[in-house]
């Protein structure tokens, strides 16, 4: 598929990673917010024409429709789009259905090409040390993996509050691998691993093994060049007519709250209930969105095993505050807040904790994930 026959009608998938980034972002602007910003910037490198040929809403308008509906957002969030073919009716769709003074920062289009403009790439890599102005949600999508730099992204996470969404064609980079035709934009990727991602890869006996490398491998590298402690979280797309893995989209994020949140956001569109234990990436399966929700296989009840064992073993004799436990031991896990919810609730009604309130109030749920609900390991 080009990329002007891929505007003509949204798949199910476009439509679950445009609503991924459109959910996230307005809640993310608001935990920033908690600490008053004066603007809040979101940035797509490869926005497109902002809506398919089907009329269907692509990430910049859904963002845009989102920010414009919330009187904080709208006068908080500067949105900035750029695309090298597509500006024009991006600009064109945007102002359908934003008039201008909708923002009261007038949104930005530029159709520079990312990878060539020595202005995108400064920025990218300037300092972003503390304070930084403009905390920034930065969302690549590249159609396929041209002019992904790893080193000038990475660097754009050291600023305060700047986060990534990286939507991959993991099928594509599995073949550039193979092709030492690719070797530039391989480097650009995986800039110090390359080599031994091509080595080790020989030596995976599966194609799910060969794929977890690439993104490890991938992640080890926006490791060596941010500071700090850094978050990254994934959810995979299964191929609609086979039973492959077409994409990822990795979020990427150095506060414990943005791990939290994007969980939650991936919980939501995960539609098969994916083995996060065992395979480790929320997933959403085109094929399974028109059968019956009882007929598919949930591994719902494997999470909550799962997760149970892992907190009798951290936990065992111990008291705390349900909210303490999971902020400590979420951001060392796959798991959802859901997930421990449903986990801690299950433990509950098998006897392996005991629950109190302290705040005097009667709550209908045997356990919140609050300071007052008191955990009690057996």
């Amino acid at each position: 598929m080009n990329n002007c026959d891929f505007f003509k009608q949204q798949t199910p998938s476009s439509r679950i990673k445009a609503s991924i980034v459109a959910e996230y972002f307005p809640k993310y602007c608001k935990i920033l917010n908690k600490c008053k910003q004066t603007k809040i910037a979101y940035v797509d490198l490869y926005a497109g024409p902002g809506k398919y040929d089907d009329g269907n809403l692509s990430t910049p308008l859904l963002i845009a429709k989102a920010c414009a509906d919330d009187y904080e957002l709208k006068s908080l969030v500067h949105l900035l789009f750029n695309d090298n073919t597509y500006i024009e009716k991006l600009k064109a769709n945007f102002d359908q259905l934003f008039p201008s003074g909708t923002f009261a920062y007038q949104p930005r289009f530029a159709d520079k090409t990312v990878g060539e403009d020595e202005g995108l790439t400064n920025y990218l890599m300037g300092n972003w040390g503390s304070p930084n102005k403009t905390p920034t949600l930065l969302f690549v999508d590249p159609f396929g993996y041209k002019s992904i730099n790893t080193k000038a992204l990475a660097n754009f996470m050291n600023g305060w509050g700047n986060e990534i969404f990286l939507f991959l064609n993991i099928k594509r980079i599995q073949a550039a691998l193979d092709n030492n035709k690719f070797d530039e934009l391989m480097i650009s990727l995986f800039p110090s691993t390359v080599d031994y991602l091509r080595k080790d890869r020989k030596y995976k006996a599966s194609v799910s093994e060969r794929l977890t490398l690439i993104v490890d491998n991938l992640f080890s590298e926006f490791e060596k060049e941010t500071t700090g402690k850094l978050f990254h979280c994934r959810f995979k797309f299964k191929e609609e007519d086979s039973i492959g893995t077409s994409h990822y989209i990795i979020h990427f994020t150095k506060h414990a709250r943005g791990y939290d949140l994007i969980k939650q956001v991936y919980h939501e569109f995960d539609n098969i209930g994916a083995s996060l234990d065992k395979d480790g990436n929320y997933t959403f399966d085109a094929k399974k969105m028109d059968i019956p929700q009882n007929s598919t296989f949930d591994f719902g009840d494997e999470n909550v095993e799962a997760l149970s064992k892992k907190l009798i073993e951290k936990y065992a004799g111990k008291s705390l505050s349900a909210k303490t436990l999971f902020e400590e031991h979420q951001v060392k896990t796959q798991f959802a807040g859901p997930h421990y919810l449903k986990t801690l609730r299950k433990m509950f009604d098998e006897g392996k904790i005991e629950v109190h309130y302290t705040d005097d109030k009667q709550h209908r749920a045997s356990v919140l994930l609050i300071d007052n609900c008191h955990l009690k390991f057996k």
